[in-house]
């Protein structure tokens, strides 16, 4: 089977998946990081087919969406043997997909050039604009209030404290996505982030003066 059909059953084995998502993670999601991933790729010289193929896959064992991401990447690897992608490309994607998470980042093992293509392409969707749309989205779906004067963000989690501790959307800023810049592992991942995270920023100078009556 020629790559670009099984990129196309890929895409569809992903939308099944990710139908009825509402946190976040959605097909639009998807999309996003497959593009940004194949510019990044590009840039980096890094192989253009797992790197499309990782960021199709990469939110379809994710414990957010799946009730098991073990019978998951199972079933993930079935499928991939079933349309002909090789033993040695299962295990490349595998790798990327089971090790990009922020949630465990300060145990992660080291990235392929393809996996920090697709990590950076992941995380750059969880900043700027599209970032703090996502956040609003989780937070709703999850019922996590937007903010709590009272509450301060959280140092030095562990991956279950990060997931299920208390929290709210503005915590989550400070805890994840204002970390996310420094966190990049391309050049040209970096370069995007910039921009993406002093919005960030901004928004989060405009949030604290409206929630306290100053413009």
């Amino acid at each position: 089977m020629k790559q670009q059909e099984q990129l196309k059953r890929m895409e569809q084995y992903a939308k099944r998946v990710l139908s009825a998502d509402t946190t976040g993670h959605d097909w639009s999601h998807i999309k996003r990081v497959v593009n940004t991933a194949k510019t990044i790729a590009k840039a980096e010289g890094a192989d253009l087919f797992i790197c499309e193929a990782a960021a199709l896959l990469h939110d379809v064992i994710d414990d957010k969406i799946v009730k098991d991401p073990i019978v998951a990447l199972k079933g993930l690897k079935e499928f991939l043997i079933s349309i002909e992608v090789t033993p040695e490309q299962v295990e490349v994607i595998e790798s990327i997909i089971t090790r990009m998470s922020f949630k465990n980042h300060k145990e992660q093992q080291e990235l392929s050039l393809e996996g920090k293509v697709v990590q950076d392409a992941d995380r750059l969707d969880a900043i700027g604009a599209i970032g703090i749309a996502r956040v609003m989205c989780y937070s709703g779906s999850t019922g996590r209030p937007i903010h709590n004067p009272e509450m301060k963000p959280r140092e030095e989690l562990t991956p279950e404290e990060y997931r299920n501790g208390e929290s709210t959307a503005i915590m989550h800023f400070y805890e994840k996505l204002l970390k996310l810049k420094d966190l990049m592992n391309t050049k040209y991942g970096n370069e995007l982030a910039k921009g993406r995270h002093e919005f960030l920023e901004t928004y989060l100078e405009q949030f604290y003066a409206e929630w306290d009556g100053k413009r």
